[in-house]
């Protein structure tokens, strides 16, 4: 069968499973050579780096950069936990299934460990699978990475389902929405959250299923001594505060932020740490949704290019690992509240003066000619697996539970 993008509602509904391999591989060439650039060493090489990683939501963005970048330039075994629906031979599964996929096979050629489990992240019974699995291999964990990002999440004691959104809190946010795919232009308002909504994204986005990773993980004698753990968050600039930092999700990465700290008191104890890192603004499957944000996007990619300062996922998790996590002193800079910026160029006055100036000229006929529309409409397609250069999609795909 030929496979091309399905788009409803500004949401791609399949996936490419040749497209994902080779993103995948993209991004694991790319981790290769920043190794080599950098002469960074493993572990087995007399490096400081980490031996053995979980990586929570392993399977698509910065979960899966992660992943790769711990991998492959740090020679890391990994195990992944992700959810995904699973193909069959002529239906398709989610992409995540396919990345997940592309990655243990080159893990595996790289004579790595890896493990990926398909399931529930939220629930007890994969924690206790996790930690069989990290004793079978007979070590224990010196990172985790915590990179769950679902809208739904079962609270595993009372075995509630609460359901996350991204709404504004006590007003409506609108403004100028543009549309990845056509470049059209509309006026969307996002209406602010009601009754428990706020509470309810706080227990599905929040800090305490991260926290009940690390108290079980530490229960069972898994963590390493110097165990570090990560968490990932967003702040922005100001034009999208109301939607993000101080709507129903800024509430979340408030708490998360704030069981960083709870977390970090714990295992520095054992000579641990626990930490938040802001990364930049990326093209995600709810983008196109969201007031503002596409737009801003488009903007931010054409002056950050032009800067040559422009980062994905996997540049961005790569410098995060080389330059903050495992730096040659072995000191993680933060900021005065303990976080983690990878955000940085993103947040650069300069850079936030132009894309703000810039934001105020575009209009529907120019937007092609001033903005990166083609590069984030690059962006919102490979997430699925299509637009990757060096994939004939006009081939026939014969199975749709295989990545070659």
């Amino acid at each position: 069968m030929i496979i091309k993008p399905m788009i409803r509602s500004n949401i791609c509904i399949n996936a490419h499973p040749i497209g994902c391999a080779k993103d995948t591989q993209n991004q694991i060439e790319y981790v290769k050579s920043q190794k080599a650039k950098r002469g960074t060493k493993t572990a087995k090489e007399g490096g400081y780096a980490p031996k053995t990683v979980l990586v929570l939501g392993c399977s698509t963005g910065y979960g899966l950069a992660s992943r790769i970048s711990a991998a492959f330039e740090f020679g890391a075994d990994t195990i992944g936990v992700s959810f995904e629906k699973e193909p069959t031979e002529t239906k398709g599964g989610t992409p995540g299934w396919y990345n997940n996929k592309a990655f243990d096979t080159e893990a595996q050629k790289a004579g790595l460990k890896t493990v990926t489990f398909n399931t529930d992240a939220f629930s007890d019974e994969c924690r206790q699978t996790v930690i069989n699995q990290v004793k079978e291999w007979n070590t224990k964990f010196d990172l985790i990475v915590y990179s769950l990002a679902s809208p739904v999440r079962t609270d595993p004691e009372t075995k509630v389902m609460y359901r996350s959104v991204i709404k504004p809190v006590g007003k409506v946010y609108g403004g100028p929405a543009l549309d990845m795919m056509t470049g059209k232009i509309s006026q969307m308002s996002a209406d602010p959250a009601e009754g428990d909504e706020v509470a309810n994204t706080i227990k599905v986005m929040g800090g305490e299923d991260w926290a009940r990773w690390i108290k079980q993980l530490g229960d069972a004698g898994v963590l390493a001594e110097g165990c570090r753990t990560v968490a990932y968050s967003y702040i922005g600039p100001d034009l999208t505060h109301a939607i993000y930092r101080d709507g129903t999700i800024g509430h979340a990465k408030q708490d998360l932020e704030k069981t960083a700290h709870e977390i970090d008191a714990v295992l520095a104890k054992n000579g641990g740490a626990a930490y938040v890192s802001v990364n930049k603004a990326l093209v995600t499957r709810s983008s196109a949704v969201i007031p503002v944000i596409s737009l801003y996007m488009s903007c931010l990619f054409k002056i950050m290019k032009a800067k040559g300062t422009h980062e994905g996922c996997i540049e961005q998790m790569e410098r995060l690992f080389a330059e903050r996590l495992y730096t040659a002193d072995k000191k993680v800079p933060t900021d005065n509240e303990g976080r983690i910026r990878v955000d940085d160029l993103e947040m650069d006055p300069d850079t936030q003066k132009e894309v703000n100036e810039l934001m105020s000229k575009v209009t529907e006929e120019n937007v092609n000619d001033i903005t990166d529309l083609a590069g984030i409409r690059h962006d919102f397609l490979a997430t699925n697996g299509f637009d990757i250069q060096g994939v004939d999609y006009s081939k026939e795909v014969e199975r749709m539970d295989v990545i070659c």
